[in-house]
């Protein structure tokens, strides 16, 4: 099985059948084309509720795990985000699926932690729907690195990729994360802060690349600091990104997907060359 995103994302493994997926939708023309979309991408089955009352009989009807639910925000008995709130208060990673979105609704939305929203807005609104939820069920692959001496720091991206559902270790110090990185090979991404007391981020990437290449570890570099010249002088470390707090969750996500989707093209053209 085989996938390639619109945004580039590329997979290329076995079936995705044994996830639980529910489809909250009320909408005949989107259930019967996400579903189709799931079905010959993945081989996703998916389990329709087309009403609140049937969202909650399909949760306990049954004691299977929920791995995802695609939802959308209004249903027929619960014209005020009712199921969306249902599933949230459940714990079940939830994608948004909606034709109704302003900003009020996308703070509301990313207050709930739900893993991701798609907007109904375009001819590709299925297939960006599609990507995010082959995203979420492999995302478990990505072994994520994030090196910063400030626990709320780490807490708050560690919470952020997690919520993604990518395996996350953490460091407090570029000496730490150096002793993970040689305990865990598997490691493919680092997201390291800049200002840290021991080894600064700098440093750490130029330690780092004197053993692993961007072909094995691809390194984002984050900073508070107001200088705009700190992204070059990280980039000429070593690094492949670079990016200035605060930052959007949008923003964050989109850059971890483009490193990690670079990291997995190149494994896969190496793969073939040595084929």
């Amino acid at each position: 099985m085989s996938f390639i995103g619109i945004s580039g994302m590329q997979y290329s493994g076995e079936s995705l059948s044994h996830h639980r997926i529910l489809l909250v939708e009320d909408s005949n023309v989107f259930t019967s084309m996400i579903g189709m979309r799931l079905k010959e991408l993945f081989d996703i089955e998916v389990e329709i509720c087309r009403n609140f009352l049937e969202l909650e009989e399909s949760y306990e009807r049954s004691s299977t795990p929920i791995t995802l639910a695609i939802s959308n925000i209004n249903l027929p008995g619960a014209e005020k985000g009712e199921a969306l709130n249902y599933l949230v208060d459940l714990s079940v990673p939830t994608i948004v699926f909606t034709g109704t979105f302003q900003q009020q609704t996308r703070d509301q939305l990313l207050s709930k932690e739900i893993v991701d929203y798609i907007i109904k807005d375009n001819v590709f609104a299925v297939d960006m729907l599609a990507e995010s939820v082959c995203r979420f069920l492999t995302n478990h692959d990505h072994h994520v690195l994030i090196v910063d001496d400030s626990p709320t720091a780490r807490a708050l991206l560690s919470t952020r990729l997690k919520r993604y559902n990518f395996r996350v270790s953490t460091a407090d110090s570029g000496a730490a994360a150096l002793s993970i990185l040689q305990a865990n090979p598997d490691i493919g991404l680092m997201v390291t802060d800049y200002n840290m007391p021991d080894i600064d981020g700098f440093e750490l990437t130029r330690r780092i690349r004197a053993f692993m290449g961007s072909h094995q570890l691809r390194i984002i570099g984050v900073s508070s600091s107001t200088d705009r010249l700190l992204s070059a002088r990280f980039l000429k470390a070593g690094g492949n990104d670079f990016i200035l707090r605060p930052f959007i969750d949008e923003e964050f996500y989109c850059r971890v997907n483009q490193n990690l989707d670079t990291l997995t093209q190149i494994r896969i053209a190496h793969a073939r060359r040595a084929a």
